[in-house]
């Protein structure tokens, strides 16, 4: 990793953290209403989908189709989290699942930097400054690396980050009256806080889900489901039915089991814009149940 992508990754850490202890003083006086919330959750909601639904369990792992448009346009939502391009999403979550808790694993809170908090702050934040952006294109996400118009979506992730501090900024200016006060506003809220959310919240998943939590199915890796989870992450902490399933386009396999990704990919199916959805029948999962569920 170049000192460029580390101060590049240093800068996406510290600054939402800024903006959150702003943000608590903006609360503290009470500087905050409904349309500062309102942006905040509409920020959270499209880029934390874009994550779940389109980086991870369409473009990853192809768990079911839609049209060129539609996988362009998850892309770019996914893009506007600022966890990296596209093309480094995919690729190093390939890399993960090729690797899972073993050598190789760009951020396992098990492998290479000793265990307990060392390895869960590796998992968490401290691969960022180390493998992070490292997998090869060629080899993880080939698909992505010959389609031009995918590609050209990897290219512009520094601008899609300016877009997506813009868009909160310019919803608090008009919202609020065309104020600079109501841009300031929505800078905080509706970018840095909500920024500093959904990358604490995805992070969770490579450490929490690999250390603590409930298990069910015989497979090698240590990924855990965290319930308490489930509902910031739309239904990503169901980790360990993922790497059970990983093509699945539901992680929530149970009625109970909150997964909104999974319940937004049936919608898109019921109105003809997702098909080929990947189910795993009870039988399947029986198969790879444990005699004993252990919890962490």
């Amino acid at each position: 990793m170049t000192r460029a992508e580390r101060a590049a990754n240093l800068m996406g850490v510290v600054l939402p953290f800024v903006g959150v202890l702003v943000a608590i003083g903006l609360l503290w006086n009470r500087a905050v209403d409904w349309v500062d919330l309102a942006i905040l959750a509409t920020m959270y909601l499209l880029t934390g989908i874009g994550v779940t639904v389109g980086f991870h369990r369409l473009l990853t792992h192809r768990s079911f189709q839609t049209y060129p448009w539609l996988e362009r346009t998850f892309a770019i939502l996914g893009s506007l989290s600022v966890q990296g391009s596209v093309m480094d999403w995919v690729a190093d979550h390939r890399k993960h699942h090729a690797h899972a808790d073993k050598e190789g694993d760009p951020h396992s809170p098990h492998v290479g930097h000793g265990s307990g908090l060392r390895g869960l702050w590796h998992a968490h934040t401290g691969w960022l400054f180390e493998t992070q952006g490292q997998a090869d294109w060629k080899r993880y996400a080939r698909e992505l690396y010959e389609d031009q118009r995918m590609r050209r979506i990897g290219r512009r992730f520094p601008l899609l980050v300016f877009v997506s501090f813009a868009l909160p900024t310019l919803a608090g200016f008009v919202l609020h009256g065309s104020t600079l006060d109501g841009a300031l506003r929505g800078f905080i809220w509706g970018a840095l806080v909500r920024i500093f959310i959904v990358h604490h919240v995805t992070w969770s998943v490579n450490s929490i889900c690999h250390f603590f939590g409930r298990r069910r199915f015989e497979i090698e890796d240590r990924s855990t489901n965290v319930a308490w989870l489930s509902l910031v992450s739309l239904g990503e902490s169901w980790h360990h039915n993922h790497h059970a399933f990983p093509r699945s386009a539901r992680h929530g396999l149970r009625w109970w089991e909150l997964d909104p990704s999974g319940l937004l990919i049936s919608a898109l199916e019921r109105v003809g814009l997702a098909w080929n959805v990947i189910r795993i029948t009870p039988e399947r999962q029986l198969q790879k149940t444990s005699l004993q569920m252990d919890a962490r």
